[in-house]
């Protein structure tokens, strides 16, 4: 019998939990700026042969582009569309409070919260 190599998650593993000197990273890259460019450029990559393949299938060039849109279109909807749900998972695996995802849109609410009430606050 040979022996095999155990399967372990280690620090370097996508689906082990973050140690605590590194969330601030983790943090960063999933909600800090460009988090969104980064998520879908990540995601559109492995997309790239099927364009490269349409002058391979018979056709016009309408029908073509027609079949690379029925792709892409619906594909990048849900992409964005299902980009918090995904990215509160990364945090939950990685260890971390998913509210984080919601610190940026927290501190503009309150923020506004504040200036409206400075603003038009009734005087006692």
């Amino acid at each position: 019998r040979r022996n095999r190599p155990s399967v372990s998650t280690s620090a370097t593993s996508p689906a082990a939990p973050c140690p605590p000197n590194s969330t601030t990273g983790v943090r960063g890259r999933h909600h800090g700026p460009g988090a969104t460019r980064r998520y879908v450029t990540r995601c559109l990559i492995p997309l790239i042969p099927h364009p490269r393949r349409t002058p391979l299938h018979p056709g016009p060039w309408i029908i073509r582009i027609g079949m690379v849109l029925l792709l892409f279109l619906p594909f990048v909807y849900f992409l964005l569309a299902l980009k918090k749900i995904y990215l509160r998972h990364r945090l939950v695996s990685h260890g971390l409070d998913p509210a984080l995802l919601d610190l940026h849109k927290q501190r503009r609410l309150d923020d506004e919260q504040a200036s409206y009430e400075s603003r038009y606050r009734s005087a006692p």
